[in-house]
């Protein structure tokens, strides 16, 4: 078959997973707390106890002993680490391949980041982790990128027999499993997000996870203005936690999205994951094109796959050719893209990180004393090697759950299509 130029053809719809699960039920839940006029969810007029509900439901579904809702993604990261401690004097192992919240939330902290590599799973390498973890290694930010997880056992492992606290960030992998196991249930803390593209979403939210009591206290307070708070929501002073919080701080509004969200997540996943594995099998059959490893396929959640081709060059041609032919989301949109191009995901398009540039006039926590061995590290382009290797080759394609099976066989078409015309089988 000829490849016909599809330039007017837009193959991928817009990422945003949980926003296409959108219905009455997410109105029903929304309008009750309005008409309940309360939507601050410590105290109100008639409260719907939204965000209570969402928190038992998530400590249930993980297993876990203590869940608060937060603001956000990035709110939660911040909330974790704090709760954890880190700070001044101390550093966290960050993959080379997150986000820029998760950097931002170690700066933030008064720490120092330290990159490790990522493996062919496009997380973090445990080798890699084993060489880095030092005695200031306060502790680890294991980021669940694109739907699925990597060695999660493996540097579960590590991080208890190095005494380092394991934090898991599953803001991109919300309803993954490993072998069964719900990601997020591994560390000893977890960190989720329910931003307008993650798997379920109330536009903006996040969640922190802990089994430790003191953890989970400490988050409590963190996330709101430093103190527990008793039956009637009101601040109590002489609590087990006396600190400075950050008014973090979910809305009964979002609660309620959340809630409606919460009970169609199984089904949200398990329509990515078919059309996730469509893609695999198909492109995967190209000759010389290496699919990102899946460790548990069955656990993967399903938003992105990740194809790796032999050289960055062959990479580029096979992206500008098949999003030439229509494999391209609208114009809001991102997807069909050369890893390289994936912005804030990637360590050294972070100029603030790269520059290391302070989150105040006097250059902190660059600048704190305790923080010199700072001057030891680099993240200019290079400090990863075989990150950078694998990104200079890779392509990542979203995998939106309104993706069709008949439009998932024609993006197959196309690349192998455009496969064959540069050489490829």
């Amino acid at each position: 078959m000829t490849l016909v130029n599809h330039s007017d053809e837009t193959l991928l719809p817009n990422e945003w997973p949980g926003s296409y699960f959108m219905g009455e039920e997410e109105v029903d839940t929304v309008t009750k707390v309005l008409m309940a006029r309360s939507p601050f969810r410590f105290y109100g007029h008639d409260l719907q106890h939204y965000a209570d509900q969402v928190e038992d439901h998530f400590r249930q579904r993980l297993g876990r002993k203590n869940a608060v809702l937060v603001n956000s993604g990035t709110g939660a990261l911040s909330t974790a680490m704090l709760a954890a401690d880190v700070g001044p004097g101390d550093e966290v192992l960050v993959p080379g391949y997150m986000w820029v919240a998760c950097i931002s939330s170690v700066i933030r902290a008064g720490a120092i980041p330290r990159l490790v590599e990522i493996n062919d799973t496009f997380t973090m390498d445990p080798d890699d982790l084993e060489r880095k973890i030092s005695p200031r290694t306060k502790a680890v930010l294991l980021v669940h990128m694109s739907g699925a997880c990597g060695d999660v056992e493996r540097i579960a492992a590590i991080c208890k027999r190095h005494n380092v606290l394991l934090i898991e960030d599953v803001a991109q992998a919300n309803g993954a499993r490993f072998h069964g196991k719900p990601l997020g249930s591994f560390g000893d803390i977890g960190i989720f997000s329910f931003q307008y593209n993650k798997n379920m979403t109330a536009g903006e939210g996040g969640m922190v996870v802990s089994d430790d009591d003191l953890l989970g206290k400490k988050a409590w307070a963190y996330h709101d203005l430093g103190y527990a708070r008793n039956a009637a929501g009101r601040l109590e002073p002489d609590g087990a936690v006396q600190t400075w919080g950050q008014g973090l701080r979910m809305s009964e509004i979002s609660a309620a999205v959340l809630h409606a969200q919460a009970q169609k997540l199984d089904l949200i996943t398990a329509t990515m994951r078919a059309r996730n594995q469509q893609l695999y099998a198909g492109i995967g059959q190209i000759p010389g094109v290496k699919p990102r490893r899946v460790i548990d396929p069955a656990g993967d959640s399903g938003p992105f796959v990740i194809f790796t081709w032999p050289t960055g060059e062959i990479c580029a041609e096979i992206v500008e050719r098949t999003r030439a032919a229509g494999v391209k989301p609208g114009p809001m949109g991102v997807g069909n893209i050369r890893m390289t191009d994936w912005g804030l995901h990637i360590y050294y398009n972070n100029v603030s990180l790269v520059e290391k540039r302070g989150i105040n006039s006097a250059g902190r926590p660059w600048s704190d004393p305790l923080n010199s061995f700072h001057t030891e590290i680099s993240y200019h382009k290079g400090a990863l090697p075989q990150m950078d290797d694998l990104i200079e080759r890779s392509c990542l394609i979203p995998v939106p759950p309104s993706l069709t099976e008949a439009a998932t066989n024609r993006i197959i078409d196309i690349y192998q299509q455009c496969a064959r015309q540069i050489g490829l089988g």
